[in-house]
């Protein structure tokens, strides 16, 4: 019989990246009955999250999963490059990582106590390597985002070790970059993330990937009918470790707080696929002269909407944004009252429970790797607007790769002070809303796919399986 196995989950700070890891957590669990999971996670300096949001995250309901909280860890969030902060930031947790496994390993040393079977980290927590190793454990990287941009830190990580080639010298470039798991050439300068045009970040992003190569395998929250090309080119590179497509891993509980309740009755009230709906993330926030912009594109479309409009964190802040105390501030004077019948203006969303509802019909979206496969879960068509990370790359091969989006400004980001006009955004919203686009009809097929993954025998299910498996090996 074989001998119990434990996992130490390290997800990076942030409701986003922890959700995915609790939600495999919970699969991994539910699979075999000999895996124990303890989840290590680490708070933020600034939170500005609905009260209760992690809590409802990490009640998982089983015995086998436990979350320890590490200690909390001050850091100055003012005047520090954006693209460094994290990384301190997790590189400080090490010492309180290795004293929370020891304990769990010291606490119980009879022979029914589960084997540690190694670290299951996020991409950015990379660092954390050098805690297994010094424990003697096995690591695993648990990737959030798609294989295309997994591909792309592969790829870029080559360039730079082996041809000494800078991917900072695309910024501003007009450039056409060949990356194996696309299956169109980038625009470097404009769909490339943020992070590898700037010098450290870049630095620490190669890095990452360098170190995803000492791992002893790599699952991806993605699905084989998704992004076969790049999963594909990955393996045939012959220098990775195994990838686990186990997605998509997704949080599909129905938040019923009293404000989000009051969202959905409205939504109640208005015809199937009518509505489109706005939402930027926990990060997304437009400074005023744009918000006006995105209210003259609704009112001027006549289209029924809701749009989530959240304020910016002060300049220079690390921070995520909040809700307004009052929109009517910041929205054109009238808006509110002239849309009174067909439109809703709200603040923090319950995103998964509004794509689930009949009335939405599209989704203008950021396209973060969470939100892009909810909107292909409950077969929402999206009209991108990324803003920061990956995003750029992940609208480009939403709409570009594999059609399954319309662009709003694919190469918008949220530092270049650009305003998107009214008019682009009304073609992008009128477009998305469709109702017999192809866009339309392949996330429904796509919506198909992606469940059936899931499923006994499925892709994702299988490719689950093998993971589980060489755990116990």
């Amino acid at each position: 019989m074989k001998k119990a196995a434990e996992l130490v989950f390290i997800p990076s700070p942030g409701v986003g990246h922890l959700v995915s890891a609790v939600e495999i957590a919970k699969l991994l669990v539910a699979r075999d009955d000999q895996l124990f999971i303890t989840v290590l996670t680490m708070k933020l300096p600034f939170d500005c999250m609905p009260k209760g949001t992690v809590d409802a995250y990490t009640d998982s309901k089983s015995q086998r999963i436990k979350f320890v909280e590490l200690p909390e860890e001050a850091i100055e969030t003012r005047g520090i490059n954006p693209n460094l902060f994290l990384k301190f930031f997790i590189e400080n947790h090490k010492a309180h990582v290795k004293d929370a496994v020891t304990k769990l390993t010291e606490s119980d040393q009879s022979d029914s106590k589960p084997r540690l079977a190694g670290f299951v980290i996020d991409l950015f927590c990379t660092s954390m390597i050098d805690v297994a190793d010094e424990i003697g454990v096995p690591t695993y990287i648990f990737f959030t985002s798609s294989a295309g941009f997994l591909g792309l830190m592969f790829h870029l990580q080559t360039l730079h070790d082996e041809q000494n080639k800078d991917c900072i010298e695309f910024k501003d470039s007009d450039a056409e970059l060949v990356v194996p798991s696309f299956v169109n050439p980038l625009p470097a300068g404009s769909v490339l993330p943020g992070v590898f045009l700037d010098k450290h970040g870049a630095a620490e992003f190669i890095n990452h990937a360098r170190r995803f190569r000492e791992t002893k395998g790599i699952l991806v929250n993605t699905f084989i009918e998704l992004e076969s090309h790049a999963l594909q080119s990955i393996s045939d590179d012959g220098k990775t470790p195994p990838l686990y497509p186990v997605g998509p891993i997704l949080n599909l509980k129905s938040d019923d707080n009293h404000e989000g309740s009051e969202i959905l009755k409205w939504l109640d009230d208005q015809p199937p696929s009518s509505v489109v709906f706005l939402c930027f993330g926990s990060m997304g926030s437009f400074g005023e002269d744009q918000v006006r912009e995105i209210a003259c594109a609704l009112e001027h479309s006549g289209l029924r909407f809701l749009w989530s409009l959240r304020q910016a964190p002060p300049k220079g802040m690390v921070a995520f944004p909040s809700d307004y105390a009052d929109h009517k501030g910041v929205l054109p004077e009238g808006f509110l009252d002239r849309t009174v019948g067909i439109g809703k203006v709200i603040g923090w969303a319950p995103q998964v429970a509004i794509l689930a509802h009949r009335a939405i019909g599209g989704f203008v979206s950021h396209c973060g790797w969470n939100s892009t496969l909810e909107s292909l879960w409950h077969g929402v068509p999206v009209a991108t607007w990324p803003m920061y990370a990956e995003q750029q790359l992940n609208a480009f091969q939403l709409v570009r790769d594999l059609g399954l989006a319309v662009e709003i400004k694919m190469s918008y980001r949220r530092d270049d002070q650009v305003v998107v006009s009214a008019e682009e955004i009304e073609r992008g919203i009128k477009e998305v809303m469709e109702h017999d686009s192809d866009q339309r009809k392949r996330v429904k097929e796509m919506s198909e796919k992606c469940k059936k993954a899931l499923m006994d025998g499925g892709s994702s299910h299988s490719s689950l399986g093998c993971f589980i498996d060489q755990l116990f090996l």
